[in-house]
């Protein structure tokens, strides 16, 4: 954790108020903004769109009354009437079966003139006119976003057509004229609607307003223009526009990403006189402008923060100068307490109220403090004077009883095994009840030595190279075997010959015979005691394990504690003082390791690990 000065801290906090409620500001202004001028653009595209729509059609109907009016006149050359027309092609067929225009087809039988947008294959485009199919039939070129495709070149070109049947006195059809202008590079017809709808305004070099049709899905007429500057026919829309317009035949309304910029853009469908979709019909309006429009917006709130933010800066120096100095002293006293001059004060007359109450309270507690350390350390002395009589009364008294019980265990032991003559059966049983009770008075004078050295600090380890199972594990479990056999337990070890530590044999040993004496004491009649031990990663891994009523999880924090007894059935009908797993717990722990316990299902396992070296 970084630690900073109070004045730090203030300033940061400041700062953090400030950004905390500029930022939402500024991000919800910036929001609102942008929202409000991109929905202005959404509706100016779509207004856009419906305009482009109008001037489209417009043409068609413009081409079509030309050719009502003048179509029938069979006495016109049929250039002169092209030219007057101003169409890219005119054709008069009387011979109704070699007409390949659907719209004149439909002319035909309607016996009506029809207008519509259609698609021309070169092969009929080089029969009507052969210089009319020179440089219209675009090359392809590769756009982003655009969906996959082999071709390179169109093979076709789409036109505005009109056709308008010649019938004789009948009504019958007895001849077609068919005409129209070819989109393909005829930009001043896209220019025109840019210029009606949008005007001639550009950004950067970039025109804001664009319009575009699309033959499929590439750009046959256009003045949207590519990174060079030049009109990008041949480029294509998009995948997804084109799935939504071509394919599923909707309308288009969203932001697209056109050749080179991001365009809010309009899409729609041409369709054919029989409602097939051949093309698209695009308007889009540059989203730079806005963008940057909105960008300068959040500038200039971000100006404004950033002046409150230097007078908050300011007002928290001052601030910061008028509370630091008084706290300064605070923690200069402090200090002083912490390195015991129990006698530092501090001053109570400050310009803030609630400083001068602080001043008072720290006065009262360091007088408290003072007091209050002349008694703990009074206190004191007198616990570690009652703590080493204690420690001295351990000693004396395990010593004395330890010097009492040696002659006294070894006269019972020759009463018993018949070294002062033979002894009726009733004696026997009495004897071995008191050798019990003594062997049970060694054990408890062994641990209150082992207690008494621990509580002095006098627990050394002096380690040397011994063999676990044969020096430590094994003479554990032989000291056991009378008690085992008379309980019937199957006591097995495995643990192999070679597995050696580098320990206290002494302190070991200690420890390993409180363990086994807990398996096979607190084990159930018939059971079983498994000892196991396994190396690595240069540790010893030992585990104890008998069958028994498993701990409780609220009984396992009482294992391991100083004269800490569990409380269940097998417990209550053994003798203990509380020592053991106490005095075994130090002993690892003072070979660098740990211990533990682990309830199973049918029994307890304990087990702890130490350092091999």
């Amino acid at each position: 954790m970084t630690i900073r000065t109070l004045r730090q801290r203030l300033i940061i906090f400041f700062l953090a108020v400030i950004a905390v409620m500029a930022c939402p500001v500024v991000m919800l202004g910036y929001h609102i903004i942008s929202r409000q001028m991109m929905r202005r653009v959404d509706a100016e595209v779509y207004r856009a769109l419906g305009a482009a729509r109008f001037f489209y059609n417009l043409q068609l109907d413009r081409i079509g009354e030309a050719l009502r009016l003048v179509g029938i006149d069979r006495r016109r050359d049929i250039e002169d009437l092209k030219t007057f027309l101003d169409l890219h092609y005119l054709v008069r067929c009387e011979d109704l079966s070699s007409v390949t225009s659907p719209i004149a087809r439909a002319a035909i039988s309607q016996r009506r003139p029809v207008v519509g947008t259609r698609i021309i294959p070169k092969t009929e485009l080089v029969q009507i006119d052969p210089n009319l199919a020179e440089g219209r039939l675009l090359r392809i070129r590769p756009t982003p976003k655009a969906r996959p495709t082999e071709r390179s070149v169109l093979d076709a070109v789409m036109a505005k057509e009109c056709a308008v049947p010649i019938l004789d006195d009948g009504g019958s059809p007895i001849g077609v004229v068919y005409g129209g202008r070819v989109i393909n590079l005829d930009y001043a017809f896209v220019d025109r609607i840019r210029t009606l709808v949008f005007g001639d305004e550009d950004y950067r070099g970039v025109p804001v307003g664009t319009v575009t049709v699309f033959q499929d899905d590439v750009r046959i007429a256009t003045n949207v223009v590519d990174e060079y500057g030049d009109r990008a026919v041949g480029t294509r829309v998009s995948a997804e526009v084109y799935k939504a317009v071509v394919e599923e035949g909707k309308t288009w309304l969203d932001r697209a990403f056109v050749v080179t910029d991001w365009y809010k853009t309009a899409y729609e469908p041409i369709r054919d006189i029989e409602g097939k979709i051949i093309g698209i019909l695009y308007v889009g309006i540059l989203e730079r402008p806005f963008k940057d429009m909105a960008t300068r917006i959040a500038l200039l709130f971000l100006l404004i923060v950033a002046g409150a933010t230097v007078l908050a800066v300011v007002l928290a120096l001052l601030l910061a100068a008028t509370i630091s100095r008084p706290l300064t002293e605070v923690v200069r006293a402090s200090e002083c307490l912490a390195a015991g001059d129990w006698d530092c004060r501090l001053s109570t007359d400050t310009p803030l109220k609630e400083l001068n109450t602080l001043a008072e309270a720290f006065n009262a507690m360091a007088a408290g403090l003072k007091e209050r350390d002349e008694d703990l350390r009074q206190t004191n002395q007198k616990l570690l004077a009652a703590n080493k009589n204690y420690v001295d009364l351990i000693g004396f008294v395990a010593h004395e009883l330890k010097g009492l019980l040696a002659p006294a265990v070894m006269n019972v032991y020759s009463i018993r095994d018949g070294y002062l003559g033979m002894i009726n059966f009733k004696q026997q049983k009495a004897i071995e009840s008191v050798a019990r009770s003594l062997d049970y008075l060694s054990g408890v004078v062994q641990k209150f030595l082992n207690l008494g050295r621990i509580e002095r600090g006098n627990l050394v380890v002096n380690r040397q190279s011994v063999l676990l199972r044969q020096d430590i594990l094994g003479p554990a479990v032989d000291s056991m075997a009378a008690l085992s056999g008379r309980k019937g337990l199957k006591i097995t070890i495995d643990i192999d010959q070679d597995i050696s530590v580098n320990v206290d044999p002494d302190l070991m040993r200690v420890a390993a015979n409180n363990l086994v004496n807990n398996a096979v004491k607190y084990a159930k009649e018939a059971g079983k005691v498994a000892i196991r031990a396994a190396q690595s990663n240069g540790k010893v891994r030992v585990e104890i394990y008998n069958d028994s009523i498993p701990i409780s999880p609220d009984q396992l924090g009482r294992l391991f504690k100083k004269f800490s007894r569990l409380d269940n059935e097998q417990t209550r009908k053994e003798k203990g003082t509380g020592l053991g797993l106490y005095i075994t717990k130090q002993i690892i722990e003072a070979h660098g390791g740990r211990i533990w316990a682990e309830p199973r299902s049918d029994g307890n396992a304990f087990i702890f690990e130490i350092p091999r070296g």
